[in-house]
């Protein structure tokens, strides 16, 4: 019963929320080469803390994750954090190492071939100087300073070296390691300033060097692009190790309280996130040192953790948006996070409840999942491409792909919250027709499969608001949720492609739809 309703109802919305616009086309010329595809954006993932990777469901995830997103590295926070049980001190005073929690976590990763992006941090109680801690639900991790650098330092070259036996030196040099994180929000992430946080980067990545000065270490780590000028300044001219700079950036401009609920306003700004990221590539290329890498360790359209923007079907098109409009200026762009499995502010408490992750607790691949499946799987050679929005690819044997989107903004009043706005069923209107022209494909048989996320389509979000937004799933509303949103193609047919003429095919388009575009020659 509950799958008959839901297919007229998406009908009746979509068709009512069409109106005229303005056809669109992509010219595809298979012999005109423009390189290989910049596959910066399934670099790097985000994950919340280091203990929550220790959980079936969570490892369950990455892999499903890895497999069919790619991502080959993966950050999170609170690998020394005292859950992970990493340092102890004695009735003298001496520290106590214990690496278990650790080499069972990232045994896991390197099983699946997924690198650790280290973030050091957070302080372990044994070590901090004050009792600073954050508010995050029970594990109120410390974000003081070491009370002793040399035992910080200490720790910090015992568990490289503990990694490089246990993994070998030719993988840890692969790594990254970064010094805490945004140590710019003072008393919030970081309890000292802005100097006892380079003294910090300077004894940690000291002490990463000292077991091996192949190893990658960065900072600041910041959020909101902050410090970077100062950041390589202070490197350069106390001749502290730097190999990358690293960052966060959000799309929101503003933060609403309402009582204990969290929400954003978003950016109006048309650069918001890939402007940020562009300036600080500039700030860099204007240092002393202009080749380093500029590594983006946290991202998202909104730093809250409960703004239903991060499960609308709108999501998948904004992450292409940034994505394309990067361009080159970073070597990683990680996205805040893969999975809901994320408790700064505790477990979710609904199915949907506006959480960072691509995957929610029940499996359920939100909309934003399929912008990284469709990008992961665009092959390596990209082609010139005047349209804006939208990639062309092919493979050694001719066969290509095209991932458009339309990315429309649907902003709402000023001060109002996103998550409210995003609380509802959205209609798309029609963007009209994206008509695709192929010129130069070799004659013969060709089969063409097309895949759509939108509203409607792979939108898990907008199926559970149309069940009623249950405060909890049940296990055949979950299982109705995924067969319908399970990314089948909505074409599959095959064509006969001539010298003669180009090859053409037309789609309708509607707001924040993407399509993946594949053409196979039999």
């Amino acid at each position: 019963m509950l799958k008959r309703t839901l297919i007229p109802l998406l009908l009746l919305l979509i068709t009512f929320g069409i109106t005229k616009a303005q056809d669109r086309t992509i010219s595809v010329d298979v012999n005109k080469v423009k390189g290989n595809l910049n596959t910066f954006f399934n670099e790097c993932v985000g994950a919340g803390r280091a203990n929550e990777g220790l959980r079936a469901d969570w490892q369950r995830q990455l892999r499903m994750t890895k497999e069919q997103l790619g991502f080959r590295y993966i950050r999170m926070h609170g690998i020394l954090h005292d859950d992970m049980g990493v340092y102890f001190e004695d009735s003298n005073g001496k520290p106590i190492y214990n690496w278990q929690y650790i080499d069972e976590l990232y045994d896991f990763l390197i099983s699946i071939k997924v690198r650790p992006f280290v973030e050091f941090g957070f302080m372990p109680k044994a070590l901090a100087s004050k009792p600073t801690t954050l508010s995050f639900w029970f594990w109120k991790p410390n974000v003081s300073p070491p009370k002793d650098y040399q035992k910080w330092d200490d720790l910090i070259a015992a568990l490289v070296r503990h990694w490089t036996e246990r993994y070998g030196e030719a993988e840890v040099t692969q790594w990254y390691f970064e010094v805490w994180n945004e140590p710019n929000l003072k008393n919030i992430f970081w309890a000292g300033d802005q100097d006892e946080y380079f003294k910090l980067y300077k004894e940690t990545a000291n002490a990463v060097k000292s077991v091996s000065p192949a190893y990658r270490v960065g900072g600041p780590a910041t959020a909101g692009n902050a410090w970077i000028p100062e950041f390589i300044n202070y490197c350069t001219t106390n001749k502290v190790p730097i190999d990358f700079v690293s960052t966060h950036t959000y799309g929101n401009d503003a933060f609403i309280q309402k009582s204990d609920d969290e929400a954003t306003v978003e950016s109006k700004r048309r650069d918001a996130v890939s402007g940020d990221v562009k300036r600080s590539r500039m700030q860099i290329d204007k240092s002393s040192m202009p080749g380093l890498e500029l590594q983006y360790t946290e991202w998202n359209s909104s730093s809250s953790f409960n703004d239903h923007v991060h499960d609308h079907y709108r999501q998948a098109a904004y992450i292409l948006e940034k994505i394309k409009r990067v361009g080159n200026a970073a070597n990683s762009f990680s996205y805040w996070t893969f999975t809901d499995i994320f408790e700064e502010d505790g477990p979710r408490q609904t199915p949907f409840d506006g959480d960072f992750g691509l995957i929610n607790y029940q499996d359920i691949k939100k909309s934003a999942f399929y912008a990284y499946r469709y990008l992961n799987l665009l092959d390596k050679q990209e082609l010139q491409n005047a349209d804006s929005s939208s990639w062309i690819c092919k493979d050694t044997k001719g066969n290509v792909q095209v991932l458009l989107y339309d990315f429309t903004d649907k902003f709402f009043p000023t001060r109002a919250d996103s998550k409210a706005f995003y609380s509802k069923v959205i209609p798309p209107a029609s963007k009209g027709k994206v008509n695709l022209v192929y010129q130069n494909l070799s004659p013969g048989k060709y089969t063409i499969t097309v895949y759509k996320t939108g509203f409607g389509f792979n939108d898990p979000y907008t199926s559970y608001l149309l069940l009623g937004a249950p405060s909890q799933l049940t296990k055949q509303q979950a299982e109705l949720i995924k067969e319908k949103d399970n990314d089948i193609p909505i074409m599959t047919k095959t064509v006969i492609v001539t010298a003669k003429k180009p090859f053409r095919q037309s789609f309708e388009l509607n707001e924040n739809d993407i399509m993946l575009v594949a053409i196979k020659k039999l």
